[in-house]
């Protein structure tokens, strides 16, 4: 076994084995997809927070601010283009972001390991602002696994006769 096949096989088990059980005891409304994508939203939202925090302290230039935009619009087209996919998603059938986000998903992790880090490891007027940091790569991972979980088959409908229909003849 080589490395992307372990980084695969540890994908499949924390996708299998620790978000789809949460998403199937979840009710039929919100679904795991829509937690997922307000999650999704909450690390955007997190992330901007974080990039005006940094730009209040005084840490950006004009370099770092033009690039934290860019990748705030990255991350919001991101947004955009699964939220595009909601269609898609049907219960009873398999969700093709499982497989499209297959890559992504693991590649996630460390980011959010790094970030993590970064807040904790922050000078003092940036800790705020790595935390908002952390917080939005956080978000954004349990967001990214939520997303990529099956959906619950629809509920069947079931008729109950009662008794007395059943007396007069009904089958």
């Amino acid at each position: 076994m080589n490395v992307a096949d372990a980084i695969t096989k540890a994908d499949v088990w924390l996708l299998d084995r620790v978000f789809q059980p949460f998403a199937d005891r979840l009710g039929e409304k919100p679904t795991a997809f829509d937690i997922g994508m307000s999650m999704q939203l909450g690390a955007i939202v997190l992330d901007a927070a974080a990039v005006v925090a940094i730009f209040m302290v005084g840490g950006l230039s004009i370099d770092s601010a033009l690039w934290n935009g860019l990748t705030w619009a990255l991350g919001f087209a991101f947004y955009l283009s699964i939220n595009r996919m909601r269609p898609l998603m049907r219960p009873g059938h398999a969700n093709p972001l499982r497989m499209m986000l297959q890559g992504f998903r693991p590649l996630s992790i460390p980011f959010m390991l790094y970030s993590l880090y970064q807040s904790i490891a922050a000078r003092p007027p940036f800790v705020l602002a790595m935390g908002f940091n952390g917080l939005a790569n956080l978000v954004f991972v349990v967001g990214i696994y939520l997303v990529s979980t099956q959906p619950k088959p629809p509920r069947q409908r079931q008729t109950v006769w009662s008794g007395r229909r059943q007396e007069q003849g009904a089958p």
